[in-house]
């Protein structure tokens, strides 16, 4: 079985106060260039992973296991991976396409949040769940007995576009690291107003009209405010050490930000922007000497996929593994 994953941008969390009994809600959108993943039944726990990725399997395993009985007894190879913690949703889409293929497997009847809930998914943010499952433009309601409800999914326009760059500074927190932050209290109610109505009466208007300038516009603002939520943990609306790229990003494309924790930060643009935005995004960045990875970020308006294997193919390679 072939798993294929979307990766997915982090737009912001709208309201960490829970002023309204809900916390967070988050928004969202899936870019092409997931995982790639190989699973097959096999007679012992063979991984063939890099770095973190490899833990992260095992444990997913584990957790299957104690939650559906699905056994250990699995090939899990990782054919192309995302980077881990640096804004582009590395843990969620890899621990669902291993739940997701392991429960197909079995013939399990369980749905996507049931494999999610069991993995320990969606504690702050569903949009990694619904990015995973759908693709697109996601928002959820926020977070109060357990994985966030889908609110909304949209298609995103295809002549759309990502500017990303991935710096080669410090990467963000991962989940242990950030649990003290988002167990505490903070944020406020005031901005998750505003949030709220920017979202409501801008972005999803715009997206709707398929307004690239104006979703931009409000996409900025929403980071912004969003920032001003974390400004205390993260040393500002945004991290010093991408700021100088976002300051780029804002004066180059109809809107920008900070992908979760970065140090990931993108532009929105046209597709066909791309070639001339991200030469001069290599002169600028050479220019102040600073290093990192661009890349063009395309839309997904489509979920996971998953690729059965031929059985008689899947036979003949346990039989010469084994």
């Amino acid at each position: 079985m072939i798993v294929r994953t979307p990766r997915r941008l982090h737009l912001g969390l709208i309201d960490p106060t829970g002023s309204l009994g809900r916390r967070f809600g988050s928004l969202g959108v899936a870019l092409e260039g997931g995982y790639e993943l190989r699973i097959l039944p096999y007679e012992r726990t063979e991984i063939v992973a890099e770095g973190e990725d490899r833990k992260t399997i095992a444990e997913v395993l584990r957790k299957m296991n104690s939650a559906f009985d699905t056994g250990m007894n699995y090939y899990v190879e990782v054919r192309k991976a995302i980077p881990r913690h640096v804004g582009l949703g590395s843990t969620t889409q890899l621990s669902l396409a291993v739940g997701t293929g392991v429960a197909r497997m079995n013939g399990l009847r369980v749905s996507l949040t049931d494999i999610a809930r069991a993995l320990g998914r969606g504690k702050n943010s569903g949009a990694g769940i619904y990015s995973f499952a759908h693709g697109g433009f996601v928002l959820d309601g926020g977070v109060k007995d357990g994985i966030p409800p889908l609110i909304l999914r949209e298609e995103v326009p295809p002549d759309w576009a990502f500017l990303l760059v991935i710096p080669e500074v410090k990467p963000g927190p991962d989940e242990e690291e950030e649990k003290p932050v988002m167990d505490s209290a903070f944020g406020s109610v005031e901005v998750a107003r505003e949030i709220s109505h920017r979202i409501l009466l801008g972005l999803l208007p715009a997206l709707k009209e398929g307004n690239i300038r104006a979703f931009g516009e409000h996409l900025s603002a929403v980071q912004r405010l969003v920032g001003m939520h974390f400004k205390d943990f993260q040393g500002g609306e945004f991290r010093e050490d991408v700021r100088l790229i976002l300051d780029f990003l804002q004066r180059k494309t109809y809107g920008a930000g900070q992908s979760s924790w970065g140090p990931t930060v993108y532009g929105l643009i046209l597709k066909s922007e791309f070639q001339r935005l991200s030469l001069e995004l290599h002169e600028y960045l050479k220019e102040l000497g600073l290093r990192a990875k661009v890349e063009l970020g395309l839309p997904r308006n489509s979920g996971a996929e998953i690729v059965e294997e031929n059985a008689f193919i899947q036979k003949i390679l346990r039989s010469v593994a084994g």
